[in-house]
């Protein structure tokens, strides 16, 4: 990294050479020509060349200058591939943090449907399962899901959730029974399967254990390939029973502390990308899921 001539050296030497005129690349640069011409002969100090011959009307790369002029532009061509992938087309490219469980049930399947309506959108998602303000880079828009006291004052509820226990379709009664199926859940989630079972009068056998996973995605995915019951809410069971994916299990349902959290830029933060997304999610909450 010594040995690297500074970068304001190497856009100098780079424009010089497209243009083949200190005047022209000056211009591109915002910068004065004696700055360019400065810039360049310092680069030519420090690689111990000569990068152009100057004449009177105008310039010419040497041998020196035409093999390195390549290198240059593979760079800066790497540098703004590698910062475009990371950072995304400002205004354009939307950074959203999304639960996991939610981007898979709930985002994913609805993903065509504002494409197709807003074809200019592109998105730049990362789903954490939990603590989410470990993930690196910040977000535009988050959707978070937990209970409302671990939420900022700005995050804004999506729905009220209520939890059941769903199954595969097609599932035996034995795989349908509570007593003697494979159990599902979410770890960390108060409204698991010992709250459902309380909230009736039951309670878990002590042989009865649950099986356990950081997201829903893990347990609900089992469930629905007749692994057993699982717990699940409205937000991520609701299309999946629409479509004939789970049936529930049981009528009974409980209501969730949890919830998924919508938290979005301040006003004078919004971009049209991010404005059209936070509308699109509170659309879709408001009337139909």
């Amino acid at each position: 990294m010594t040995n690297l001539p500074p970068l304001t050296w190497l856009r100098a030497f780079e424009a010089a050479a497209r243009h083949l005129s200190f005047t022209q690349a000056a211009g591109e640069l915002n910068l004065t020509q004696s700055a360019v011409s400065q810039h360049v002969r310092s680069l030519e100090s420090a690689l111990g060349m000569t990068l152009f011959i100057r004449g009177t009307r105008a310039l010419q790369l040497t041998e020196g200058g035409l093999n390195y002029l390549p290198v240059v532009q593979e760079a800066f061509e790497t540098l703004a591939a590698g910062t475009r992938a990371l950072t995304g087309h400002r205004g354009r490219q939307l950074r959203v943090r999304v639960n996991l469980a939610f981007s898979t049930f709930w985002l994913a399947p609805r993903l065509g449907a504002l494409l197709r309506a807003h074809p200019w959108l592109s998105f730049n998602l990362t789903t954490p399962i939990w603590n989410p303000q470990n993930v690196e880079g910040v977000p535009e828009v988050e959707i978070r899901f937990g209970r409302p006291a671990l939420m900022p004052k700005t995050a804004k509820r999506l729905a009220a959730e209520r939890a059941y226990p769903v199954c595969a379709p097609d599932a035996e009664p034995s795989m349908r029974d509570w007593r003697t199926a494979p159990l599902f859940d979410c770890a960390g989630v108060t409204t698991n399967w010992e709250a459902w079972l309380t909230s009736q009068g039951h309670a878990l056998p002590p042989e009865r254990s649950v099986n356990l996973a950081s997201t829903y995605v893990v347990g609900m995915t089992a469930a629905m390939n007749g692994a057993g019951l699982s717990m699940a809410h409205d937000t991520l069971a609701s299309r999946l029973l629409r479509d004939d994916q789970f049936e529930r299990a049981y009528d009974h349902s409980v209501a969730m502390p949890e919830g998924y959290f919508l938290l979005q830029p301040a006003k004078h933060e919004e971009t049209p990308a991010s404005r059209t997304f936070v509308d699109w999610i509170e659309e879709h909450f408001a009337h139909h899921m």
